[in-house]
């Protein structure tokens, strides 16, 4: 029962952390904890440096010392001050003892040094690689949710009513118009078109007679020629009779 219990409890934790997380700002985060541990990193390799610098000057000093305690150690036996040689040579032991610790911290040193440099370039590289993949990642995720800024468009587009109510308002304006139509024909059919028409014709029969008297006023046309009348059939009293030569 208490596994089954500390279970439930590990997945609803679980649940709650895992819909706490935002992936986009996660990755943002871990792009600014990278490059803040550049600086830090710095600071740790110029300790390193500032270490072998250090014990590079400690071993120049050694070696000038030890040079002249070497120069002592002879002047006092070429003095016959074989005691004075003594301490000197004493001191030159202490030294060559302590320049032989310091080479090797030295060596330690510029290993350390040399790998902090490899660290920082293979971090460096890392860190570069995995920036880029952060960029695009959030720029994946920033595509993404204007896809889905559209999808919810269009959903909501249809979802909403327009898309259902568009052809049904077509189809009323279409009715509306061809019941319009028809109410047009059935009125242009119950006026005298006929009548209509000769009344224009007439019109511009009117118009033209009035145009030619203007021209014959106007001197641009000439009168038309007089139509000449018919023969009048001859007249005779009674039946003509042929006269015939006997």
């Amino acid at each position: 029962m208490w596994q089954r219990f500390k279970r439930a409890m590990r997945s609803f934790f679980g649940f709650f952390v895992s819909s706490m997380e935002d992936p986009e700002l996660i990755l943002e985060q871990n792009i600014r904890d990278m490059n803040d541990q550049v600086p830090k990193m710095n600071e740790s390799i110029a300790m390193v440096k500032a270490n072998q610098t250090l014990l590079e000057r400690e071993n120049t000093q050694y070696k000038q010392e030890i040079g002249e305690l070497t120069a002592k150690v002879k002047a006092a036996i070429q003095a016959n001050r074989e005691d004075i040689a003594g301490t000197y040579a004493t001191q030159l032991q202490t030294k060559k003892t302590a320049l032989e610790r310091n080479e090797q911290q030295l060596v330690a040193a510029k290993a350390a040094y040399d790998k902090a440099l490899q660290v920082k370039a293979a971090f460096m590289k890392e860190k570069e690689r995995k920036s880029r993949e952060a960029t695009e990642a959030l720029q994946e995720a920033r595509r993404a949710k204007w896809q889905a800024k559209v999808a919810d468009t269009m959903e909501s587009f249809q979802v909403g009513g327009i898309d259902q109510t568009h052809d049904e308002m077509l189809r009323k304006v279409q009715e509306k118009t061809a019941v319009n139509e028809a109410r047009m024909d059935m009125a242009m059919d119950s006026v005298d078109v006929s009548g209509m028409k000769i009344e224009q014709d007439a019109e511009a029969l009117r118009a033209q007679e009035l145009v030619k008297q203007f021209k014959l006023e106007m001197g641009m046309a000439e009168a038309p020629a007089a139509t000449p009348a018919a023969p009048e059939p001859e007249k005779t009293i009674g039946k003509k009779a042929d006269v015939k030569a006997s």
